[in-house]
């Protein structure tokens, strides 16, 4: 007759893993929210915009509201970034910012729309 011990083993063994699993992602939240502040200053967004106030283009809350439940979002605000553009937000046009690497613009443009 098999012991039931390796079978309560098992199961504390998988519910540290999972919960060390979920504590190591909440503690990796607030860093890549720090990295994606980081990213926004290094590459000159904040020298336009902000994340609840208008400055110079629309705030980033303003952009996630905009762009909220739209089929696509995320790949026009990249080419948007990357090309730049005009007419959407008035007439001060986006200047492209064609050199920030994709990674970045993948991580600036899923925080952005996250904006609440």
């Amino acid at each position: 007759m098999k012991s039931n011990t390796a079978i309560g083993s098992n199961s504390v063994c998988c519910a540290v893993f999972f919960g060390c699993l979920a504590i190591s992602a909440a503690a990796l939240t607030p860093a890549r929210a720090q990295n994606v502040s980081d990213q926004l200053n290094k590459y000159g967004c904040v020298a336009c915009h902000a994340v609840d106030t208008k400055l110079v283009g629309p705030s980033f809350k303003d952009v996630a509201a905009k762009y909220r439940g739209k089929s696509g979002a995320e790949k026009q605000l990249i080419a948007k970034i990357k090309n730049g553009g005009s007419g959407v937000w008035g007439s001060v046009p986006m200047p492209p910012n064609p050199t920030v690497p994709d990674a970045d613009l993948n991580a600036m443009v899923k925080w952005i729309l996250s904006q609440k």
